[in-house]
């Protein structure tokens, strides 16, 4: 089945973050590291790995993006044990943002930068059914303030999927929040759970591709489609990444890429990624000839 895939974008240390995230958490593995040569970041490590049983790719390609708390990733945690190891684990050497302890929508729970800068929700959801360990979460800020409820309908009609579902508003006197806007929310996309909120406060952050959601295709008719649907500049983008119209960022991606990728031949490897490094959006066929020499 196919799923969108969260990645990371570090400076050099995707491998030992993806260590890190997989020793941390039960289920988790690195399912494989490879390099490529030659591009403009020079040799670049990529990682693909699992947390909990879901997937996600890091990429070592020099200090052009920083994580910010626009897109953070919230756990769900099943005894109050283990959220706190985690918290011990994601904390040390980070960034706190709202400090372990009770609210009300949570008897434990707490949101931190780790050491490289990537935000953490930790959740206690005991006695609660969890569909998904690990959730993205999207926070719409500045600009973009008071359009997660239009963004979550732009994506589940785009990937034809249910309706998202508004779990609250920020009601009136909630200022600075915007009465009527997304408090928070959920809605999936190919089987995966995301979440969205509004914040109207003052924030020195906004979406970048330091996290972007890779979106496998079979097709060069669903690479058309979904660069067609999302991207804000059907021109721009480059190696297959694109931004939406609220500075989102997606890769639309061949699903035998991961293969073209993984090949033990240096010149095919080599013949591949020069080819791709020179394309927008990805373009199959062109990609095999590549391949294949």
């Amino acid at each position: 089945m196919k799923t969108i895939t969260p990645h990371l974008w570090f400076d050099r240390e995707a491998k030992e973050a993806a260590e890190l995230y997989v020793a941390s958490t039960p289920d988790s593995k690195i399912k494989n590291v490879r390099t490529i040569h030659g591009t403009p970041s020079g040799d670049c490590d990529i990682v693909s790995f699992e947390l909990a049983g879901q997937p996600f790719m890091a990429i070592s390609a020099g200090p052009f993006f920083k994580f910010n708390p626009s897109v953070s990733f919230l756990v769900n945690c099943k005894t109050v044990e283990e959220l706190d190891a985690l918290w011990q684990t994601l904390s040390a050497g980070g960034k706190v943002h709202l400090p372990l302890g009770a609210y009300p929508f949570s008897e434990r729970y707490g949101w931190t930068e780790d050491r490289y800068g990537l935000s953490w929700q930790l959740m206690l959801t005991a006695g609660s059914e969890m569909k998904q360990k690990i959730t993205p979460v999207l926070m719409f800020v500045n600009k973009v303030c008071g359009k997660a409820e239009e963004a979550m309908h732009l994506y589940t009609s785009v990937f034809r999927d249910p309706l998202p579902r508004i779990l609250s508003r920020y009601g009136k006197g909630e200022d600075p929040e915007l009465e009527g806007t997304t408090r928070y929310a959920q809605f999936t996309l190919l089987g995966q759970e995301f979440a969205a909120m509004d914040s109207a406060r003052e924030h020195k952050f906004a979406f970048n591709e330091a996290i972007s959601f890779v979106v496998p295709c079979d097709t060069q008719e669903e690479i058309d489609y979904y660069w067609e649907k999302l991207s804000a500049d059907p021109n721009g983008g480059q190696c297959g990444w694109l931004k939406d119209k609220y500075g989102l960022s997606w890769q639309i991606t061949p699903a035998i890429m991961d293969q073209m990728l993984g090949s033990r031949d240096a010149e095919k490897l080599a013949r591949v990624t020069q080819a791709f490094l020179k394309m927008k959006k990805f373009d199959i066929a062109e990609l095999k000839r590549a391949s294949e020499g």
